[in-house]
């Protein structure tokens, strides 16, 4: 939407850096707030899912979020090693971090929860 004043110009106003500059640097501020808008409702909607989840279905609810982390980590893996400037790769190694994370502790509390239910055995012991 921003590009069509510019093109009643035949293109001559495109051939400017200074506009192509400014049209760019609009892009990308209305993406970062588009992106925050969406980051914040699925957040929202996020808590509001879960905080209704009875307790017998949060194993399964588990494994479903570590197979979300799970893309998340092949993400970062890929930004972290791939040739993005340092702060970019640093923010991609931090994601790596919170994301193995979350896997890691996904995993425990869920054999955790399900130690819990396992009955023992008569013959055990």
């Amino acid at each position: 939407m921003c590009i069509l004043p510019f093109l009643s110009f035949a293109g001559t106003a495109l051939a400017d850096p200074e506009v192509q500059t400014a049209v760019v640097h609009n892009a990308q501020e209305t993406d970062i707030w588009s992106m925050l808008f969406v980051f914040l409702l699925s957040t929202f909607i996020g808590l509001g899912v879960i905080a209704r989840v009875s307790r017998l279905l949060h194993t399964p609810l588990m494994s479903i979020t570590n197979a979300i982390s799970a893309i998340a980590v092949v993400g970062s893996i890929i930004v972290t090693g791939s040739d993005y400037p340092d702060d970019i790769r640093l923010l991609g190694a931090v994601a790596l971090f919170a994301s193995m994370t979350n896997i890691v502790s996904g995993f425990l509390i869920t054999n955790r929860m399900l130690k819990m239910f396992k009955q023992e055995r008569k013959g055990e012991a």
